[in-house]
This record gives C-alpha cells, structure tokens and sequence, in this order.
C-alpha cells in the first residue's frame, strides 16, 4: 500500500498547490451553477438557447487551453530547471499561439454561429418553441464574443502563474471574477437596482465583465511583482524565439492543441446527437452539465496537480520519483472520484428541483446525474491518466489516447444509436458513457509503459 499511498510530507505538497486550484474551480463552477440556474428562471428555451451557445465556447475554451499547454509542459519544467529565459521565451509562443486561435475562432462564430445552433434544435414531447431558443441562443452569442480576448490573455497569465508555483493570486482573480459575474448576473438579468431586465443578453454581459476582472487581476499583479515573476521583465521587448524552443513548443503543443480542439468538438457532437432526442434533453443535459461540473472540479484539479508536480520533478531530473508520486497522485484521484460519486448520487433527485423547467427535463436530468455518478470513477482514473503523459511531453501519445478514444468509440457509437435507432436518451446516454471503461484501459497500459518519463528540458542545458 505504500506504492499508493504517500507520507505527509507528500500530502501536504499536494494539498498546496491542489486546494488553490480547486477553490477557484468549485466556485467558479458553483457560481455558473447559480447563472445557471438564474437563467433557466425565465423559462426552458433560454435556458436551452444559452446551454447551445456554450457548447461552441466551451470548444473554444478548450482549444485556448490546449493551444498553450504544449509550451506550459515547457514552462513547468525549466521551472524545475531554474531557467528564467526559458520561462520567457515560452510564454511568447503562448502569446503568438493564443493569439491565432482568437482570431480562428472570432471569425467562425461570427459568420457561422447561426448554423451550428441550429444543429441542435429538434422537436421534442412537449412542444418546445425552437424559433425562441433560436432568437436567446443568437442574442447570447453575439454579446459572448467579446469575452474571447480576455479569457484568451488570463489562460496566458494565470497558467504560467500555475506552471512557476503561483497558485493562489489565479485562484483570488477567479474568486473576484465569479463574484461580480454572480452579483451582476441578478443585475442584469432580471432588472434589478434600476437596471433593465436582459434576460439571456444580461447573463452574458456579467460574463464578459467578470472575464475583463478577472484579467486585470491577474495581468496587474504579474506585471507589479517581478521579484517574484522575474521572467516577466523583458517579456514583450521581443516575441522572437529560439528556433529549437519553437520547434519543441511545435512538437508538444500541436497535438495538444487538436487534442483539445478535436476532443471538445467531439463532445459537442455527442450532445448534438442526444439533442435528435428532442428540445427536453437539450435542456436536461444542461442541467446534468452544470450540476456535474461542480462534482468534477475535484478530480481535474487533482489532474492539473499532477501535471505540475510531475512536470517539476522531470524537469529538475528526479525521474523515479515522478514516477512514485504519479502513481500515488493516480490512487489519491480514484478515491477521491468514489467518495464524490456517492455525493453526486446522493443529491442528483434535488438539484433539477432548483430549475424552473417543465417537470419532464427535471425527471430526465435526475436519471442523467445518477447514471454520470457511477461513471465518475472511470472518468478519474482516465483524466489522471491523461496528465501524467502531458507532464512529460508525450503529446501525440496523448492525443491518441483522450481524442482517438472519443472519436473512434464514443462518437460512432453515439451517432449510430442516434440516428439509426429510436433507443430513447435512457439507455442511450448510459451505453455511451460505459464506453469510457476502453479508455481507462488504454490508458493503465500507456502509463504502466513509462514512455513519458522524460526531462525536456535537460537539452537546453
């Protein structure tokens, strides 16, 4: 048991830079559970129209987070290193990645949002307004583009901060960020303190605010305090970098960053496939989403720590012992995953209970977030797996193995069942979800094989 289980000393390391990124996680989720639920107040087809809409950022999302990943496996380990410049120079490629994918996806949403919309409204039981749905979903969006830039420049920012053992100050800016998106949320939305009442455009411009907060914070703090950012001075003197620093950025992002992109575009197709199921599910899988997300927090933060942690020690060299705290960062995710799937169980009759839907969607989104809590398990073990083999580079490894195993099993199976089959979204929710067991076994074997276990930053010596 030892294998598995780590001194204090070990837990302590871990709970240090594992419970900033988790506060700010919870809460964030906890707030945009509470939008959530603010929005789903004025009625089923805004709540429905919002819940589209963020299915296209969240790509956008993801891929961002993805773009500059490939250069933070480099920005964690000549952390580890103590290489100043190549912290720098790093944090330029993630500057010039960003910045292409803001304009890749500003583009796309802008011209093309309407039709992607329109991908995921389908007559349902109950006789659901999609034209409606349709009008909040395109208000919604229009107004969310502009929160495009600064979450692209926080990613860049709060990331290296993450990356060069700053964790706290991303978690106090997501805190500030969460509270003014909350409190202007009531604001706008429903017209209150003289304001008007927004609706759906209301909730989107609380976000676009909070996401403006949220990077000054972090921007201002970085910039005032080079003693302990001293990678920060002379950051934007020039955005040139070392062709060898480029091309392994190159190497390691760019599967990262398809990963990301093909990975959230797959989940988006998998919802779009339960929406053939009508309107009603739209709306549950909202629900299910949110509620979910709260519960997931705990373990892709656990995920994100191990990234961090394993990365320092390959990069400072110590191998082996990446290797002996991997594995136990490993254990301490699934059984934190199975204490949280009996919470989520637990309380999943109540939470659809908050919603002002139609009890159809309520009924349906309870039996989502039962069958996702005895999924959780899986999704632990295969989200730590994941990040083990990014601390150490192994990016194509990783793409095969998180976006390979989405869109050679999980979306062939959903979209066969959806449109060559009238299964109803029980079953037919729980057969994909099941699928995700090939995963975690991909993903013992691809670990177990110690094909990540590299120091990349031993050559810039």
């Amino acid at each position: 048991m030892q294998r598995y289980i780590g001194d204090r000393n070990f837990y302590r390391r871990v709970f240090a830079i594992l419970v900033p990124i988790l506060i700010q996680n919870v809460i964030t989720n906890f707030v945009s559970m509470l939008d959530n639920i603010m929005v789903g107040q004025i009625g089923t087809e805004p709540m429905s129209g919002v819940a589209i809409v963020n299915q296209l950022i969240f790509v956008f999302n993801l891929c961002a987070l993805g773009g500059v990943s490939g250069a933070g496996i480099l920005t964690a380990q000549f952390y580890g290193k103590g290489d100043r410049e190549g912290i720098r120079q790093s944090v330029r490629v993630k500057l010039l990645i960003g910045l292409v994918i803001l304009a890749v996806f500003g583009v796309v949403l802008s011209l093309s949002g309407e039709t992607f919309i329109r991908l995921f409204l389908h007559e349902g039981e109950n006789g659901l307004d999609l034209e409606a749905t349709m009008r909040h979903a395109r208000d919604y969006l229009d107004v969310m583009l502009l929160q495009l830039l600064p979450f692209v420049i926080t990613t860049i920012y709060a990331s290296t901060l993450r990356e060069t053992g700053e964790t706290v100050l991303p978690m106090k800016a997501g805190l500030a960020a969460v509270g003014v998106n909350l409190v202007f949320n009531y604001i706008l939305i429903f017209g209150k303190f003289g304001a008007p009442a927004l609706g759906v455009v209301g909730a989107a411009a609380a976000t676009v605010l909070a996401r403006v907060v949220e990077m000054s914070i972090v921007v201002i703090w970085t910039h005032r305090h080079t003693e302990r950012n001293p990678y920060i001075v002379g950051l934007y003197r020039s955005l040139k970098v070392p062709k060898q620093v480029l091309r392994q950025v190159i190497r390691l992002g760019l599967p990262l960053m398809i990963n990301e992109l093909l990975w959230s575009g797959g989940m988006t197709v998998l919802n779009q496939c339960y929406s053939m199921r009508g309107l009603e599910v739209v709306s549950a899988m909202n629900i299910y989403t949110t509620i979910s997300n709260l519960f997931f927090s705990a373990f892709i933060s656990t995920g994100n720590a191990t990234a961090i942690m394993v990365g320092q020690l390959l990069g400072a060299g110590e191998l082996e012992r990446a290797v002996d705290e991997d594995r136990k960062l490993i254990a301490f995710a699934s059984a934190l995953s199975i204490a949280l799937s009996a919470m989520m169980a637990a309380t999943a009759p109540f939470f659809p209970l908050i919603y002002n839907t139609i009890p159809y969607v309520r009924e349906l989104a309870t039996k989502i977030l039962l069958i996702s809590s005895l999924m959780m398990p899986l999704h632990a073990f295969a989200n730590s797996c994941y990040f083990t083999l990014r601390s150490g580079g192994k990016t194509l490894i990783t793409f095969i193995f998180d976006s390979g195993s989405l869109w050679v099993i999980s979306v062939p199976a959903a979209f066969v069942i959806a449109h060559y089959t009238a299964i109803p979204i029980i079953p037919f929710f729980p057969i994909v979800e099941a699928l995700n067991l090939i995963k975690c076994v991909i993903g013992y074997v691809m670990v177990k094989q110690r094909h990540w276990v590299v120091n990349l930053v031993a050559a810039n010596s």
